[in-house]
């Protein structure tokens, strides 16, 4: 589908000329271009085409992205040296004073400036990268720490939540729609096994023991933005940005920035969690975080890249018992490869449990 990205651009209080504009980045969920504009002197913005069908209240979700750049635009403003306009996503303001149009027809759409002078990774092949990679989410997450005001909206209703995505999963296997259950047992049994341990967390935080914060709850690498020399700068894609436990984003950072092989490696051999990339990405964080986390949240972080790990295994799985009907396939059995991927790294995990622990004791120890 053609759009006008001029006259939609032309809704946005920017001050620029709209030169040209094309597809941007890799990413599945909204349509992004990146829009250049007329004069050096000006920015570049981003443009995006927002997904209503995944994220359905649009307003409540350019709310949250509203409050938290706010909140740390102010706090980088009184860091001396900071580079706002590159250490944080400015969201651009409509000529309605909103963060967001709907145009004719019903596309929801937003502008942000352009990051100059980034890199982003897809792959992390170095522990400085690693390193890096963990002061910014840790960073993020410090920062967000004392937001004021209501809690964030949750723009996808129990994202994360262990036990909401095994109850799914039973009552797919129950109904086994396309047939496919008995030939995934050995799959629904290693699943199974693990089922109490993995909602210590959910319990930690029913009990009082870990609060609720602030988290990205997508900390992929590259939704992390580092610099021209390779040192954190910016955390992008905040559209998942809401309540949760700190857990989720440290979990889900190991699970993809520090496996050897591709989430849907086909050659479980080649599967499995680097102790080094680990080490590294949790003393970033860790140096940003120390002084907020509290003892039981520092005491579970080692197990949290199993329990994401493990979850989005259920959550794979479950998709390919229902007949793939959420997730992006490229062949009939992909669903199934990539649980089987997230569960030999689950297990990879599990092996090098004890040397996790002992690694962010001795972080914290120092």
């Amino acid at each position: 589908m053609e759009h006008d990205l001029e006259k939609i651009f032309g809704h946005f209080v920017t001050g620029a000329k709209f030169r040209e504009g094309d597809l941007y980045g890799s990413g599945h969920i909204h349509d992004t271009y990146r829009i250049l504009t007329e004069g050096r002197e000006n920015d570049d913005y981003i443009l995006q085409r927002l997904n209503n069908k995944v994220f359905k209240d649009i307003p409540r979700l350019q709310s949250n992205i509203e409050r938290v750049t706010l909140h740390l635009r102010n706090k980088l403003s009184n860091i001396p040296g900071s580079d706002i306009k590159r250490e944080c996503l400015t969201l651009i303001p409509t000529y309605d004073n909103k963060s967001w149009i709907c145009d004719e027809k019903d596309n929801f759409w937003r502008l942000y400036i352009f990051i100059t002078g980034h890199r982003s990774y897809n792959i992390v092949d170095s522990t400085g990268k690693a390193f890096e990679g963990g002061k910014a989410i840790g960073r993020f997450q410090a920062m967000l720490s004392d937001l004021p005001g209501e809690p964030l909206h949750e723009t996808i209703p129990g994202f994360h939540d262990i036990e909401k995505r095994l109850a799914s999963l039973k009552d797919t296997v129950n109904r086994d729609p396309v047939g496919r259950a008995a030939s995934v047992k050995a799959e629904t049994d290693k699943i199974f096994r693990r089922e109490e341990e993995m909602k210590v967390i959910l319990k930690l935080g029913r009990e009082g023991r870990i609060p609720l914060r602030i988290t990205h709850n997508d900390t992929k690498f590259n939704n992390i933005l580092l610099d021209e020399n390779d040192r954190a700068l910016c955390v992008i894609d905040l559209d998942t940005v809401m309540p949760g436990y700190v857990h989720y984003d440290f979990g889900d950072a190991i699970r993809t920035a520090a496996n050897r092989a591709a989430e849907d490696e086909s050659n479980l051999s080649r599967v499995s969690m680097d102790i080094d990339l680990f080490k590294a990405y949790a003393s970033g964080y860790l140096s940003e975080t120390r002084q907020t986390l509290n003892p039981a949240e520092k005491e579970y972080l080692a197990f949290s890249p199993r329990l994401i790990t493990y979850t989005i295994a259920v959550r794979f799985l479950t998709d390919y018992i229902d007949g793939d009907n959420y997730f992006k396939i490229h062949h009939e059995n992909h669903n199934l490869q990539r649980a089987r991927a997230q569960l030999r790294l689950v297990e990879s995990m599990e092996e090098q449990y004890g040397q996790m622990q002992n690694i962010i004791e001795a972080i914290l120890s120092t």
